[in-house]
Parts: structure tokens; C-alpha cells; sequence
């Protein structure tokens, strides 16, 4: 099996590197081989590569900085995908998409089902919400992931600002009303890895930890992994009292029943992951 992976220098994108090379040829150009923002550098690589399957783990991140570039933002979370998707269907091959808990507004007290309507806050969702209608509208075989709260154990992420705040100060303040799954890079990647070890139909599921967390707990659980002496205290705020250009919904919560129903994948408890993440960390 030929898989092209975008983003392979990211978070996802190198724990993907790992869990798919026993699946075949992995290709995970750099940005500088291949481009998400500029079209004839995706066409180039996937007409000379010819995949079986993409992986498309690229993706712009940034949240906040994606309200003051809504046009990056939507070439790369939307256009891309497209155009990866319209190969994919020329070329009789797959295409997995990953995309985000952002597409909802958090308004329901409940996790989120497939079935929910998106209505996301910001841009970043609201490009990731194109992405996925855009593949969907290609007419290649997709699987859509949507999932929560990415980390890795390397990397700009939250983990791994909350230790280095940690070294630095007394007092962390943490935003305690937002609810979400902090979920591994790691577990994200066995997950695909195992999919695709099977035939698969086309399909949007989600793809979180499971359990639930505040960012306020999220940070304490890291800080109870990790010695600090003396530990910082954290204190809980509201999001209003920590404000940022993209809002960001109460409630991101996944539910991930479908994901089990059609592959029978659980992915671990977030408390778990996070375990092994820390565990990884030198």
C-alpha cells in the first residue's frame, strides 16, 4: 500500500509516520516538497506518487491566529483537502481526513453524535467544517475524523506549555468552564493504523479520549504527573476572564459511539494517555 502523508512533521502527522510504515510505503513530503497552500505542488506529489490511500494529517492549527488569516486558514483547512480528495477520487484511492471538536458551538449539555448540527464559533472550525463538506462533495471513498484537544509529548501544545508556565511561575490560571477530551497523537495514530489494516467504507466519525475535562483540570492532571518543587497553584477562572480572538465552545465533548459500533476501536481514557504521553517525555 502506497499512503501519502501531509503534515507528517506535525503532532498527528508524526505519530502517523510511525503507526503506518508497517502498512507499506509511507511518503510524508515536508512543506518544502509539498505545499497545502499552493495546489499544483499537491498534484505534482500525488500524480507522481500515486497513493492508495492519503492521510491528510496537515492542517493550519492555529486558532487564534486563524481570525486574523481567514484566508490561509481556508486554503489549507479547505482548499487542500479538496483538491487531495479530487485526486483521490481520479486515482480510485482513499482519503482520511482529520478534522476538529471546533465545528460545534457547545451550546448542548451533552457529547456531540455525527448527527449534530456544526454551527462553529471561529474561523479555524468554520474552514475544518468546509474541509470536510468539500470532500465529502468529491466523490472519493473519505474517512472524516473529528477529534479533541491534540497533544504529543513533543511540540507546541498545551501539555507542553503548562510545564514550561510551571518552571516559571507560582501561579497558573486556567480557564475551568470550556469541557473537552484532552486526546494523544498517539492514540489517534494506532486507531488509523488499525482501520486501515481492513477494508473500510466511507464514513464521518468522531474520535476523542474518552472521559472529559475542564482545561483547568487538564493542566492540574499534567502538573500531578510531574514533580515540581514547590508545585504551582492552579486557579480556576472563567473563560470571559481569559479572553482570546477566537471563542472557543463550553462544550467539545465527543461522543464516540459510532466509531466503536462500525470498527469496534475504543480509544483510551484520557487520564491513560496522558500517562503514557508523560511517560514518553524526557
Amino acid at each position: 500500500m502506497n499512503v501519502l502523508l501531509t503534515g507528517g512533521t506535525g503532532q498527528v502527522g508524526a505519530a502517523l509516520k510511525e503507526a503506518l510504515a508497517p502498512l507499506g510505503q509511507v511518503l510524508a513530503p515536508r512543506r518544502d516538497g509539498m505545499d497545502l497552500a499552493s495546489p499544483d505542488s499537491i498534484l505534482r506529489v500525488v500524480r507522481s506518487f500515486k497513493p492508495h490511500v492519503v492521510v491528510n494529517a496537515g492542517a493550519f492549527t492555529a486558532v487564534d491566529l486563524a481570525e486574523s488569516q481567514p484566508g490561509t486558514a481556508a486554503t489549507v483547512n479547505a482548499d487542500a483537502p479538496a483538491v487531495l480528495a479530487e485526486e483521490a477520487k481520479r486515482l480510485g484511492a482513499g482519503i482520511v481526513h482529520f478534522s476538529t471538536d471546533y465545528v460545534f458551538d457547545g451550546h448542548k449539555a451533552l457529547p456531540y453524535v455525527e448527527t449534530d448540527a456544526p454551527a462553529p464559533l471561529n474561523v479555524y472550525g468554520r474552514t475544518k467544517l468546509d474541509g470536510e463538506r468539500r470532500i465529502i462533495a468529491s466523490g472519493a471513498r473519505y474517512l472524516i475524523l473529528r477529534t479533541s484537544w491534540v497533544y504529543a509529548a513533543r511540540g507546541k501544545n498545551f501539555l507542553n506549555t503548562v510545564l514550561a508556565l510551571a518552571a516559571t511561575r507560582a501561579e497558573l490560571r486556567m480557564v475551568d468552564d470550556q469541557r473537552g477530551a484532552p486526546t494523544s497523537a498517539g492514540a489517534i495514530a494506532r486507531v488509523v493504523s488499525d482501520i486501515l489494516r481492513s477494508p473500510w467504507e466511507s464514513g464521518l466519525y468522531h474520535m476523542s479520549c474518552s472521559g472529559e475535562t475542564t482545561w483547568c483540570g487538564f493542566a492540574r492532571a499534567i502538573l500531578s504527573r510531574r514533580a515540581f518543587d514547590p508545585a504551582p497553584a492552579v486557579v480556576p477562572i472563567a473563560a470571559r476572564d481569559y479572553p482570546t480572538p477566537a471563542r472557543r465552545p463550553a462544550n467539545s465533548v465527543l461522543d464516540n459511539s459510532k466509531l466503536f459500533a462500525v470498527f469496534g476501536i475504543r480509544l483510551p481514557a484520557w487520564e491513560s494517555a496522558l500517562d503514557e504521553v508523560m511517560g514518553a517525555r524526557p
